[in-house]
């Protein structure tokens, strides 16, 4: 099916009809899932209290579509009260295309190992953390499909063409995440996710979950 659009300078925008169906298919699938994801959150939730001392749920503030702020969701998958003042550094760095990594720039997380809890490894590697984010998919604020959302003070070092990644709900995957996940430069991740706004659609939308659940399974990319 194609959809009517409507096109201005280096985006395309796709009307309510899309949009509609998108929101449809978020919550239909959302709710298809749920009797298999809350045993399963449940489980989850209660390793992690027998894991570490701290709350089960890792809660931060992120800038979604136009800018505007919500509270996303994810398993804790750190010891809790730890110092993230270098990641902060880093990923400003990471934004501005100043990081490096042995000489390669690339997406990285610059935590010890020793700071994310043995429950948390396995979390992160079959990217279960993100489970909780089906709270923000029901509530609005997030879809399944979309940019990854950014904290406030990394989207303070936006340059200006990387706002475009705002004109959309933020998703629990992307374009971006299927074409590099763990391996790819800031600059690159908002070209695929401009690109997956200009090319948006039911059936892409569909591909690319179809790939994420494929990536998880291989556990390629996942940190």
């Amino acid at each position: 099916m194609t959809w009517l659009v409507v096109e201005r300078p280096g985006v395309k925008l796709y009307n309510p009809i899309y949009y509609t169906i998108k929101r449809m298919l978020d919550l239909i699938l959302c709710l298809i899932a749920l009797p298999v994801l809350a045993p399963l959150g449940l489980l989850i939730a209660i390793l992690i209290r027998l894991d570490s001392p701290g709350p089960i749920l890792f809660i931060q503030e992120r800038i979604g579509k136009g800018g505007r702020p919500f509270k996303i969701y994810k398993f804790r998958t750190m010891y809790y009260d730890i110092n993230r003042n270098s990641h902060q550094m880093f990923m400003k760095a990471f934004v501005q295309g100043h990081a490096t990594v042995d000489n390669e720039r690339q997406v990285f997380k610059p935590f010890n190992k020793s700071q994310i809890t043995p429950i948390g490894r396995i979390l992160r590697k079959t990217s279960l953390d993100e489970l909780p984010q089906l709270i923000n998919i029901f509530k609005g604020e997030m879809s399944l499909v979309g940019p990854r959302p950014n904290v406030l003070w990394e989207v303070e070092e936006y340059h200006g063409w990387h706002k475009e990644r705002l004109e959309v709900l933020p998703g629990i995957t992307g374009l971006a995440q299927i074409k590099g996940r763990s391996g790819i430069v800031f600059d690159e991740i908002v070209r695929y996710d401009i690109e997956y706004i200009e090319r948006q659609g039911l059936w892409f939308d569909i591909k690319i979950l179809w790939c994420t659940f494929v990536s998880v399974l291989m556990g390629k990319g996942a940190h």
